[in-house]
């Protein structure tokens, strides 16, 4: 067997990102993937199928509710379910073919198969036993459930099955009003599903900024979706291509129940790291089934490494990213960097939704002393002209130093507009530098610039 200075166990965004730059930089790198295509969970079954999805969906809600505003005469297009899920297909292959294209270039050796460590410096696959001076473990996660529940991808199903349903069911509950829940919830909706979230908590995407939160559930709701909060659901019982699903209101204990052709149980995921023969290994785990690595995603085993959903953080493929190629530099000698404190999320529903930083209520809650600088779509020419002057932008500034600590956008290309405020972060900028920038009209940035006016003396079109 070939002696590698790096094996990469996982193919997801944290894994070919990290093989790459291992390959980048020098070191004879292999990856380690049991699908039949690279990409991991994201390419095939995640990020990528449902952005497609919710791409051709909104396609279809401008034909139908504002063509005609704009003098586009004509009937709106009926769906071929059909043929919406084979171009969901092949932006897949597109995407992982790309990866096998990018291995090849960087003469990556893909193992093709499930891995486990038997020892340090040994990676097993199949029957081979394969050397390798480093391990990065980047295993990714799987959708979680809730006890009871059991998952058949046919009615109740995870966004898996989701992805794929035979044909848009007449009705969906949604359990989790987080981002998977809601941006598949939004797909459905826009193709004529009725939708009902149940959600656990008081308020929708749990974490968010509360008056994103709320301007986002009224937004939502404005667009169809249902909502039924402060609810734990108690079982769901699947039979004959329908399911009932039972709840409990939080503020009463009531009971209650609802029927559904599909339930979609979209209530997070949790590293996946079965079979890796961790335990044998003597690899420390936290309670919630994480990886634990130091500074520098090494684990209690030297020589092993874990990037991405398995280790603490946020679930998100961008972060493992960072990750695999701060790992990467770490074991070639370099000093890798990730920083934590500006990772942008963002949910790719219509509006979007994208924050970066600190919300009000942390904020709040550690005694700083912030202000805030806002701005409505609704001042913003291009998004009026564009059917697309729901939201704001929200800057989050120190009122002593003016220093930016956070930012909040629920708008048209809010998971573009946030980079702006990631940049001026990772600098230290201040509001300032950003209102004294020169932003181009008319575009959507240029409510950012005046949210960061608005941290000032003012914005100007408001």
């Amino acid at each position: 067997m070939a002696q590698y200075d790096v094996i990469v166990i996982g193919s997801g965004p944290g894994g070919y990102v990290a093989a790459i730059r291992c390959a980048q930089l020098g070191l004879k790198t292999a990856c380690v993937e049991g699908r039949e295509t690279l990409g991991g969970t994201c390419l095939n079954v995640g990020c990528i199928p449902s952005k497609a999805l919710l791409h051709a969906s909104h396609q279809l809600h401008e034909a139908e509710h504002n063509f005609a505003k704009m003098g586009l005469k004509g009937k709106a297009p009926s769906v071929d379910w059909k043929q919406m899920l084979a171009y969901k297909d092949d932006v897949i292959g597109q995407n992982t073919k790309g990866i096998e294209f990018l291995f090849k270039k960087n003469k990556i050796d893909w193992l093709k198969g499930w891995g486990s460590i038997p020892a340090a410096g040994k990676v097993k696959v199949g029957d081979a036993v394969h050397d390798a001076k480093n391990i990065i473990i980047a295993s990714g996660s799987e959708a979680s459930s809730l006890p009871g529940i059991e998952i058949d991808e046919k009615v109740v199903v995870t966004s898996t099955g989701a992805l794929e349903l035979p044909k848009i069911p007449k009705k969906m509950i949604v359990i989790g009003a987080g981002v998977i829940g809601l941006e598949l919830g939004s797909v459905y909706s826009r193709l004529g599903t009725e939708v009902e979230v149940i959600e656990f908590l008081d308020t929708i995407t749990p974490g968010m900024d509360g008056e994103v939160q709320k301007t986002f559930q009224k937004l939502l709701q404005k667009q169809g979706l249902k909502f039924t909060l402060g609810a734990a659901v108690q079982s769901v019982d699947a039979g004959k291509g329908k399911a009932k699903v039972t709840y409990k209101l939080r503020k009463d204990d009531s009971e209650h129940d609802m029927d559904a052709d599909v339930v979609l149980v979209a209530t997070g995921r949790r590293p996946y790291t079965d079979g890796l023969g961790l335990d044998a290994l003597g690899i420390e785990m936290s309670q919630r089934g994480q990886i634990k690595t130091d500074a520098h995603w090494q684990t209690n085993v030297k020589g092993i490494y874990a990037i991405g959903d398995c280790i603490d953080g946020p679930m998100l493929a961008h972060k493992a990213e960072d990750e695999g190629m701060a790992c990467a530099e770490v074991i070639a000698g370099k000093a890798g960097h990730v920083n934590y404190g500006v990772i942008p999320g963002v949910i790719y529903t219509h509006p979007e939704v994208a924050n970066v930083g600190q919300t009000e209520e942390q904020l709040k809650e550690a005694g700083r002393n912030y202000k805030v600088g806002k701005f409505s779509f609704m001042g913003n020419g291009r998004a009026k002209a564009n059917f697309a002057a729901d939201g704001f932008v929200k800057i989050l500034a120190d009122k002593d130093t003016d220093r930016i600590l956070g930012a909040h956008i629920i708008g048209p290309m809010a998971g573009d507009l946030i980079h702006e405020i990631c940049v001026a972060m990772e600098f230290g900028a201040s509001a300032e530098d950003l209102a004294l920038t020169c932003h181009a009209h008319p575009t959507y940035s240029e409510a950012v610039r005046e949210a960061a006016l608005a941290c000032g003396d003012g914005a100007i079109h408001m």
